[in-house]
């Protein structure tokens, strides 16, 4: 198990928010090694004391976990400083070649623009020879030209085997969930495919706006930050074949076929298919929020609702809805599968075009559930006949307080060489290469950004890409907004 972690973007929010609090959290858990130690690397001009004292602050406010002081104190005698210019690889390899004769992991928690400098300074500064790892959060690149142009760069600096794509939804246990469902259970697998499924829907929705990342969200959108890493993994997750065995890259070997099945967008087809928004002022949580304004200018999303199709015999002809949008009624990631009708309809209430079609809810956050939405009979003699309502079983996990978060599984997998949660440079490329067509496609059709105000569930057009229980939400009159 390695047991040094040089962590670049050590002052950025993911940094102070999500990464740090997971090692302190697995350090007082006992699962890092004895020798274990964090080198924390950003440009802010810090010394290893005052970014201490700024750890200790954020560790006294933490929501999911109360570490004791002793506890706190013991990880940050791990932790140093160096501050850094990572445009210059030079100034990385001077950083961390003191530890290069340690079995290092560099986390790159930075924007993707620096990703080959640093690099190139790591191995320069001998953080890569063997058997030291890279992490690199996402996105990778921002369209598929991009992306082959780090995979290449990094590919020439340190092996494939050694780098640790992450898609941090991959590290949650409802999305791993996913695949315990599908392939641990026969009722399932027998109807996961084109003959029984009518829709898939997939919505990844955030009350939280862009704040705080302006600069970042103006160049990205909806688009590119959540379709192309979180909702296509959780796409994959769903409509992927059965691999052979749960080896990492049998799993990623399905996953990559999937992603090369998906039907390129065109522009004939992009207003049908899809709709793009961006939110203006409302209120979420009854208190009121401003309207989004990149600071460019520029013509970026904050809802994306798109349909993809996958050309292969399991899906062919299943619609898969994909949705989300920042600033949203509420935060939630749910996965519907729609059932087809039964073939022969045999009861009189309701007829058969009024049925409420079998739905399988994947509810992965804010609450862990499984609902399976049934027809149920009550006796109804005044009718002659049965009477049909819908009956839904439901099955809910309690992630209460002290829940783990995603990185902290993903930080013990890239310490002990585990890849099975982590993405391939084939899989960013092909996602990317969807990507790609579906920004190809509004550029050419000229799709307009349709508002919506903050908290709702989106613009007017969005109905058919959100779950039928979301669809079913009242939408603010135009008058009212």
């Amino acid at each position: 198990m390695h047991d040094t972690l040089l962590l670049f973007g050590a002052t950025g929010d993911l940094a102070q928010r999500y990464l740090f609090p997971s090692l302190l959290r697995l350090m007082g858990d006992g699962l890092l090694p004895e020798g274990f130690r964090v080198r924390a690397l950003a440009l802010s001009p810090h010394d290893t004391e005052k970014f201490r004292g700024i750890l200790r602050e954020r560790f006294a406010s933490l929501s999911h976990y109360s570490p004791t002081p002793e506890q706190v104190e013991a990880f940050l005698e791990r932790v140093d400083y160096r501050s850094v210019d990572m445009r210059t690889p030079a100034s990385v390899a001077e950083a961390v070649r003191d530890l290069a004769d340690r079995p290092c992991v560099s986390y790159l928690s930075i924007p993707p623009g620096l990703y080959m400098s640093t690099c190139e300074g790591l191995a320069l500064g001998g953080a890569f020879a063997a058997p030291s790892r890279l992490m690199l959060e996402k996105p990778i690149g921002a369209d598929l030209a991009s992306a082959r142009e780090i995979n290449a760069t990094i590919g020439r600096l340190i092996d494939e085997d050694r780098i640790f794509r992450i898609d941090h939804y991959l590290g949650k246990a409802a999305v791993q969930n996913l695949l315990a469902l599908r392939f641990g259970n026969a009722l399932l697998e027998a109807v996961w495919n084109r003959n029984y499924i009518d829709s898939v829907h997939i919505l990844v929705s955030e009350s939280e706006g862009v704040d705080g990342r302006n600069s970042y969200y103006a160049r990205s959108g909806a688009l590119r930050d959540m379709v192309q890493s979180h909702i296509l993994q959780l796409l994959c997750l769903v409509a992927m074949e059965p691999p052979a065995s749960l080896e990492a890259d049998r799993i990623r070997d399905e996953k990559v076929k999937v992603l090369r099945a998906l039907r390129p967008f065109c522009a004939s087809e992009a207003r049908r298919h899809s709709v793009r928004g961006r939110y203006t002022a409302g209120m979420i949580n009854g208190e009121p929020v401003q309207a989004y304004s990149p600071p460019d200018d520029s013509d970026v999303e904050t809802f994306v609702g798109v349909t993809a199709h996958i050309d292969n015999w399991r899906w062919e002809g299943v619609p898969f809805h994909l949705c989300t949008g920042k600033r949203m009624a509420e935060r939630s990631t749910v996965v519907t599968v729609t059932l087809k009708p039964v073939t022969h309809w045999l009861f009189e209430r309701p007829d058969r075009n009024n049925a409420v079609p079998n739905r399988l809810t994947f509810r992965l956050q804010p609450q862990e559930d499984i609902e399976l939405g049934l027809m149920s009979s009550l006796a109804g003699p005044e009718w002659g006949t049965l009477e049909l309502h819908p009956l839904e079983l439901q099955l809910s996990s309690e992630t209460g307080q002290n829940r783990r978060i995603a990185y902290e599984r993903l930080f013990l997998d890239a310490f002990h060489g585990n890849h099975a949660l982590f993405v391939r440079n084939d899989e960013v490329e092909a996602a990317w290469a969807w990507i790609d067509s579906v920004v190809d496609a509004w550029r050419a059709d000229n799709s307009p950004l349709q508002p919506y105000p903050a908290g709702s569930w989106g613009p007017d057009d969005a109905a058919v890409f959100l779950p039928s229980s979301f669809d079913a939400v009242a939408r603010p009159s135009r008058d009212d907004r």
